[in-house]
Formats: C-alpha cells, structure tokens, sequence
C-alpha cells in the first residue's frame, strides 16, 4: 500500500518517499537479521496509515509474506489479556490487588496480586520479567468474565473485525458451542492452515524448517493473528472500544518502585521515554520459530507492527531489560517518525 502518512501533534507530514526510504531500511535490517519473512504496519491517528510484507512465509515454496499473513504473537497476547483484565476492574469485578491464588490454588505464586503479575513485579516491588509469570491470569480473566478466556478472546476478535485471529493454535479443535460455531471453526482452520512456517536461524543467517512449540492459549502467548488484524486491535484501543481512555492511560503509565525510581514495565506493557515522547511497547518471541514487536507513541498517535517467522526480531536485542532502543527495527522507526 502506498499512501501518504499523516501524523500529529507536531510531526509533519511524512510523504511516500520517507515510507519507500523506512520500508528499504526495514527489509536490510531483515535481511541482516536473517528472517525469512516479516510482515509491518504502521498505524496513523484512525487507521492503517501504511502496510508492506518482506521476504517469504514459505521458503521453499517461495510465498511471500502479506500483511494479512497469520503469525504466532508470542508475548504480545498478553496485551490482549491485560486488556480483558482491566475491562474487569473498570467494571468492578476485579482489583488489581486481588491475590491470583483467589481464582485458582494451583499456580506457582498464589499471593502475587494481578497488578504484580501485569507490571512483571515480585513481592518486594522489583521489577523482574518472565512472561509465563501471566499464564495464571487466564484463570482469573474466567472468572470474573463468567465464560473461558478462549471465549472471550474470540468475542473480541469478533468485535474488532478482527477475521484472521485465533485464540489459541488449537482453537479449530474446541467443541462446536454458542460461540464456536461451526463456521467460525472451519475459518479458524483456514487461518492456520495458511500459518507463517517457522524458521531456526544460524549465525551464517542460513534457515530451516522448525517448529512451534506453543501449543495451547495462555495468558503470556498463544494468539495467532496477522499485522493487519493486530492493527484493528491498536485502533479499538484508541476509540475506546475496549477500555476507558482513563484506564489505558493507567495500563500505560509507568510504575514506582519500593526506592521511588521508575520501573519499565506498565499493566501489559512496557513504558519509557524518548525525545520527550511516552513509547509503549511489547514484544514477543518463540525460540527459533517467530518473534514480534509492536511500538506504540501514544502522543503522536502513531504505531508500529512487526511480525516474523524467526525469532530475530527479538533474540539479538536485551528487550526484557525494558528499553525498545536495544531493537535496531524499533530504533529506526524512532529515528525517522519521533524526532
């Protein structure tokens, strides 16, 4: 797609030959990490300001990737499930100090509260990343919702249009119900059977066939979707459709450390400055299979999305430490469009 990209809040516009100049940038920087195929939006105030696919889904059958290609989002599925979550405690269903082992004794840490769990805190307040710590919040989301995480998730894809998502690589395999009807399940099928292939990578960027090995819906990963789905979910973010624009500009807020400094991470996502601009981020990765990343400038209305099938948009950089400028893709979408 090629159009003009409007942005606001001080940045000029940003005509086709600096989208033709970001898209050249971004497919060496592909082509330097080795991944076979990658798929980008970039979101402009109210919609899809532009969209491209590099490289291929299926190598030996040489497919290219589109934006509409189906991904594995690894860790970005937990925005989705910090976003039930917090329609929760808008709703007053839920504190973000309720203690986990209240929904479901079985977890490995019962007393951690769901705010902990979200901003990837421990008990004494330190910040500490691992996005299994989420798993048990599918528990939770269950709970106060009154049906399966599984099931709610597919009402949201529902209603943000959102017609090549899964929730949950097994999704085609759940009993026909009142949600899962059949049609919605022969689509789940044809969105997975059309599944990016994944790819180990070696240091000599040469590729080979590998596997996924996240089976299930989880809190922390699971979501299959594509660059151009995940967009309508950024943009039911910012009309509103989904949380208040009070509570998203909480869940974007970064939070207070015990020692009064502040730490990377906010309800669902990650949280820090750049030239005087608040970037809300999330990435995700499956080991040599797929990785993702998505960039949020919240004051500048403006988001990037990247999705891979390897995990080289995530692996080489130290994104767990919090800061999105370790990501060379990250920091030149920064550069150009944040200055």
């Amino acid at each position: 797609m090629s159009c003009p990209l409007l942005m606001v809040s001080g940045l000029a516009r940003a005509d086709d030959l600096v989208l033709d100049r970001f898209g050249g940038y971004l497919d060496s920087l592909r082509t330097q990490a080795g991944i076979p195929g990658l798929a980008a939006v970039v979101v402009s105030g109210s919609d899809i300001a532009w969209e491209r696919g590099f490289g291929n889904q299926d190598l030996a059958r040489s497919l290219p990737v589109r934006p509409d290609t189906p991904f594995h989002l690894d860790g970005l599925t937990q925005t989705l499930a910090a976003s039930l979550l917090l329609r929760c405690v808008e709703e007053g269903r839920l504190s973000l100090d309720d203690r986990v082992g209240r929904f479901w004794r079985s977890v490995p840490e019962p007393e951690a509260t769901i705010r902990q769990l979200l901003t990837h805190t421990d008990a004494s307040g330190a910040f500490r990343y691992r996005a299994e710590r989420l798993d048990p919040l599918g528990y939770v989301i269950a709970a106060c919702t009154g049906e399966s995480y599984r099931s709610r998730l597919a009402q949201v894809f529902d209603t943000l249009a959102m017609i090549n998502s899964v929730p949950g690589p097994d999704a085609a395999q759940q009993p026909p119900d009142a949600v899962f009807t059949p049609p919605l399940l022969a689509r789940y099928r044809s969105v997975l059977d059309g599944l990016a292939t994944p790819y180990a990578v070696d240091s000599r960027k040469r590729a080979w066939v590998s596997q996924y090995t996240v089976s299930t819906l989880l809190a922390s990963a699971g979501v299959v979707s594509t660059a151009r789905d995940l967009a309508q979910f950024v943009l039911g973010l910012g009309r509103g459709l989904l949380l208040r624009p009070e509570t998203l500009a909480q869940a974007w807020r970064a939070p207070l450390g015990p020692d009064g400094r502040t730490l990377p991470h906010g309800l669902g996502w990650f949280v820090q400055t750049y030239n005087g601009e608040t970037v809300v981020w999330q990435f995700g990765m499956q080991a040599n299979a797929s990785s993702s990343l998505v960039v949020t400038v919240p004051g500048r209305g403006l988001t990037l999305i990247l999705l891979a099938n390897s995990d080289g948009l995530s692996r080489p950089f130290p994104l767990a430490g919090g800061d999105v400028t370790t990501s060379v893709f990250a920091k030149l979408f920064l550069a150009l469009f944040v200055r």
